[in-house]
């Protein structure tokens, strides 16, 4: 049983060397890890306190060089796989957040609007170092979100380390279902079209553009917000597709990846929605992904004023790669750009006007505590 599970773990790494590692290393230097690699397996199986469970080493092992690539590469075992699938249909059960890897620790990229986390004061950029007092450092992204996946109804303790604050905050949180809407609207001081985006699924483009079809109904509205504060991301096709409402022409984006034939742009279509009307897009650091292509996109066109915090900097491309064990990898493929050539990656976008978020810990958009919208609405309005 050793010797097979060795044999496991050297065609393993063999995968693994071969596939990210040798073009930087001579055959001698792969060979000499190879037999590192064998003799600590072999060390395991002798010397370490509690049996191993072969299952479980493997998905750890294939986790752990996925992650070493990015953030964002991941395993996903195939309940976790099939748990992904149920979300994306728009109504799942759990704390309502988007988390990501950094440094090997659990990090909020955004709360979803009126989930339990955003209600109970979790924001974008915190990073949960516990689950129930169990340790999240070391573990995988996958085994996190499990720790975090639980019936509807029953409760988590989740224990945070955020910037500025010197001691850990603890959230007590109940999980429900989360019922995904992705647009929400209304009509400020009379004059000023709201609408906030709070991610990019399949519907998002064409109830953005109903909204504004409401508006433009409304005679006195001369001036729109589009507000993307803690907005995760989404689907591609829909930033494009919103973006190009807003533009008469040029490029929106592009994708540059490793095989040269799949490298991609997308240009806008003549027809912008609004006419040429006054934008202001908010955005914050949980504005990531598909929501600082839009807000990149209208800045470098110069379409539209940009007023709030830098972005996250998640400008990659992840395929969802089924496997034949009913799981699946999260690889990054591509890198998005912007038109002016910059890439988000790392760096995300920055406003044109810096505005600190509200220091209200249970953070409200609304026109009384909001600090961002009330200076795009006096911007606007005077």
């Amino acid at each position: 049983m050793k010797k097979v599970f060795n044999n496991f773990f050297v065609t393993f790494l063999l995968f693994i060397i071969f596939t990210n590692f040798s073009n930087s290393a001579s055959d001698a230097d792969i060979y000499k890890k190879i037999d590192l690699f064998s003799e600590v397996l072999d060390k395991i199986n002798k010397e370490y306190v509690e049996e191993v469970n072969q299952s479980d080493a493997m998905d750890a092992a294939i986790n752990g060089v996925l992650q070493s690539l990015d953030p964002y590469s991941a395993y996903m075992s195939p309940e976790l796989y099939e748990s992904m699938q149920t979300e994306t249909s728009g109504e799942f059960g759990g704390l309502g957040i988007e988390v990501g890897m950094e440094a090997g620790v659990i990090k909020v990229i955004s709360p979803l609007d009126n989930s339990p986390a955003a209600e109970e004061g979790v924001k974008a950029g915190d990073y949960i170092v516990k689950i129930n007092d169990i340790q999240v450092q070391g573990k995988s992204l996958s085994e996190a979100v499990d720790l975090m996946r639980g019936p509807v109804g029953s409760d988590i303790e989740i224990t945070i380390r955020r910037r500025g604050e010197k001691k850990a905050l603890i959230f007590n949180i109940t999980r429900e279902i989360i019922k995904v809407s992705s647009v929400k609207s209304e009509i400020i001081n009379e004059k000023t079209g709201y609408l906030r985006l709070t991610s990019f699924n399949e519907n998002s483009g064409n109830q953005i553009k109903d909204k504004i079809e409401e508006f433009k109904k409304n005679k006195k509205v001369e001036n729109y917000i589009l507000d993307l504060r803690n907005n995760p991301g989404g689907l591609l096709s829909q930033a494009i597709k919103i973006s190009d409402f807003f533009l008469d022409s040029g490029e929106i984006v592009s994708t540059k990846s490793k095989r040269k034939y799949e490298n991609r742009k997308w240009f806008a279509k003549k027809g912008d929605i609004l006419k040429g009307e006054t934008i202001i897009v908010l955005i914050n650091y949980g504005s990531a992904s598909a929501s600082e292509i839009v807000a990149g996109a209208l800045q470098d066109h110069k379409r539209a004023i940009l007023i709030g915090e830098n972005s996250y900097g998640k400008g990659s491309v992840q395929s969802i790669i089924p496997l034949k064990n009913d799981g699946a990898i999260r690889l990054t493929v591509s890198k998005y750009y912007l038109p002016s050539g910059k890439s988000i990656s790392d760096v995300g976008v920055s406003p044109d006007i810096e505005i600190a978020e509200s220091s209200d810990e249970k953070f409200k958009f609304n026109t009384e505590t909001d600090n961002q919208l009330n200076f795009a609405l006096k911007l606007l309005n005077g």
